[in-house]
């Protein structure tokens, strides 16, 4: 892979598992150095096994950093943690931020409490928000800058179950576009929507969420399964969830993709991560 990063920093949250991690790993093999950030204590260890690994396997250095997205000091403990490992010679700059850590909760109308609407929010919204207000100062001056945020099909689809989670994408879709406009001496500023992602946050889905967003499924192109191209477990996907699942190297490309130079006149767009489930 071309390395057309190198020398660059990177802000990715969510970076210990799944779709962060993934990104995490295409931003480095293209020679970015990373902040990966994690939540939990408990995600610690994989946080360092990721750093270990795309350090040694392509010479870049990358620093795990706990902070909570969303919480009053999260940002700004991110954005120091950077500025401490990454300062040379009194310059820092925070070419890109990936904003990935999202919660994901469905609930049906009668159900949603406001605790889950406020945790949502939180982590979902005004976490990016908060990320992108603390990096500004340290973004480049160059227009060379990129913002791109995680999203999801759910923001427009109307999945059964996904009030509150469906808004917050849609929120943080409405914030892409106005920060393209305001960041537009700094950063371009993306979002991408994937769809069913393999792993346990999607399969842990109420049976009913899972049958909707399954009919949705069966006519996204890329999600028809071929077994001399996906193998056994693309099509043992397909038969159980109407289609095969993304793999979060297949996420990840589109992100890293967007990060590069040839990315430069693709701005305040929402783009398609989901095998043609969603098109506009």
């Amino acid at each position: 892979m071309s390395r057309l990063l190198t020398g660059k920093l990177a802000i990715v949250t969510g970076a210990s598992r799944g779709i962060g991690a993934g990104i995490a790993e295409n931003l480095a093999a293209k020679g970015c150095n990373l902040i990966l950030n994690y939540t939990s204590a408990s995600s610690a260890g994989l946080a360092s096994s990721l750093q270990a690994k795309l350090e040694s396997a392509h010479g870049i250095r990358a620093v795990p950093v706990q902070a909570e997205i969303g919480s009053p000091t999260g940002a700004s403990t991110l954005v120091g943690a950077a500025k401490e490992a990454f300062t040379v010679d009194g310059k820092f700059t925070i070419d890109i931020v990936v904003n990935n850590a999202g919660v994901a909760k469905n609930n049906f109308i009668a159900d949603v409490t406001e605790g889950e609407f406020h945790d949502l929010y939180r982590v979902n919204v005004l976490g990016p928000l908060l990320l992108i207000q603390a990096a500004q100062p340290y973004l480049p001056t160059d227009r060379s800058g990129r913002v791109i945020n995680v999203s999801s099909v759910s923001s427009s689809t109307g999945f059964v179950g996904q009030s509150v989670y469906g808004g917050t994408k849609a929120a943080l879709e409405a914030m892409t576009r106005t920060w393209a406009r305001e960041l537009v001496e700094n950063a371009t500023v993306n979002a991408i929507n994937p769809g069913p992602v393999e792993g346990p946050m999607y399969e842990s889905n109420f049976p009913e969420i899972l049958e909707n967003i399954g009919s949705f499924n069966k006519h996204a192109p890329g999600m028809t399964p071929r077994e001399d191209v996906d193998g056994p477990q693309g099509v043992k996907e397909a038969a159980k969830f109407g289609g095969r699942l993304a793999r979060t190297t297949e996420v990840a490309g589109v992100v890293g993709m967007l990060c590069t130079p040839d990315a430069q006149w693709c701005t305040g767009q929402v783009v398609c991560a989901n095998g043609g489930m969603l098109m506009h």
